[in-house]
């Protein structure tokens, strides 16, 4: 058995909604966890015995519903799934009430939700750890997945060449973010009026990260090490208007074989899943040679089971 690893004391209790929550110490224990639990770590043992997990769900999910709800169990604590029909986060109850009630009977709150400042808010009144599965402006625990894929193939992160390219969503500003506590040299790719939330990507500057925006997708993927990608239309935006507009503006983003033979020899591809094929990716890119796609999905469950460990131990 791998030596399990001791929970960092700084990360007990805390909230999780963006990636610069943790400090490049704080990350970097993260991820080795990671790697450590996938190794085999904390077989057989049962850390978080006795402990419940709330996850609150306003948007449906394959991989973040079952990979908490199996990280929970394989830590030997529990998980109960919340829907928003059963809810009503913010209708049938404000958000500051479910946060005063849960609190009071689980040791940790993981919510996927379309607005930032619901997590927020949850984060103000719930005691209990808030952990973003995913929001409108974040989604931070599918980059400690990506980054532990990432490193499964290169180690060091420092100076890696990383190009996203799409849409400046959530996962473009996670991206940012991630830049800064990895050392990597990202580089965004998005149509002119797509770009990344300003006030991420000026914080993320002023911390030293080395991130360029371009709206040329195939100098962005020339020589990169990871290439990386998302949906153009997220849920929520699937008005027929705006799908088909978003479908025009992005011609010449989609990431197929001929943009994977521009990237580095060695270089792998990422999608963080739901694919929509035909559109900002096609099957043949999931499925290629350089395509670490479902590694990347398997890592959801190591990367958010090292969190919970620390987060609630």
């Amino acid at each position: 058995m791998v030596e399990a690893i001791k929970p960092v004391h700084s990360l007990k209790g805390r909230d999780f909604l963006s990636n610069l929550d943790l400090s490049p110490a704080e990350y970097r224990a993260v991820l080795d966890t990671a790697h450590a639990m996938k190794r085999g770590a904390f077989k057989g043992l049962r850390p978080l015995e006795g402990q419940t997990l709330a996850m609150i769900f306003e948007k449906p999910s394959l991989r973040t519903r079952t990979t908490f709800e199996v990280a929970m169990n394989q830590l030997g604590g529990h998980a109960v799934n919340l829907t928003n029909a059963e809810i009503g986060l913010g209708t049938r109850e404000p958000v500051r009430d479910i946060a005063l009630n849960l609190e009071r009977w689980v040791e940790g709150i993981m919510a996927r939700v379309y607005l930032h400042s619901t997590l927020e808010e949850l984060a103000h009144y719930a005691s209990k750890p808030v952990i973003n599965g995913l929001s409108d402006l974040l989604h931070p625990v599918q980059l400690l997945a990506d980054y532990q894929t990432i490193e499964e193939t290169f180690p060091d992160t420092r100076g890696l060449k990383i190009a996203y390219i799409g849409d400046g969503n959530n996962m473009a500003n996670a991206h940012i973010q991630c830049a800064v506590l990895s050392g990597a040299k990202l580089t965004i790719a998005t149509p002119r009026g797509y770009e990344p939330n300003a006030v991420i990507y000026m914080e993320a500057l002023k911390l030293g990260a080395d991130i360029t925006l371009t709206h040329d997708p195939r100098a962005a993927a020339e020589g990169a090490q990871v290439l990386y990608t998302d949906v153009w239309v997220s849920m929520g935006q699937e008005a027929e208007a705006s799908q088909k507009r978003k479908i025009k503006d992005f011609a010449g983003f989609q990431v197929n074989p001929a943009m994977l033979d521009l990237i580095d020899p060695d270089g792998i591809f990422l999608h963080c899943l739901p694919a929509h094929y035909g559109e900002e990716v096609v099957e043949e890119a999931t499925l290629h040679k350089k395509s670490r796609v479902f590694d990347q999905a398997e890592n959801r469950l190591h990367a958010q089971k090292a969190l919970l460990y620390h987060l609630l131990s």
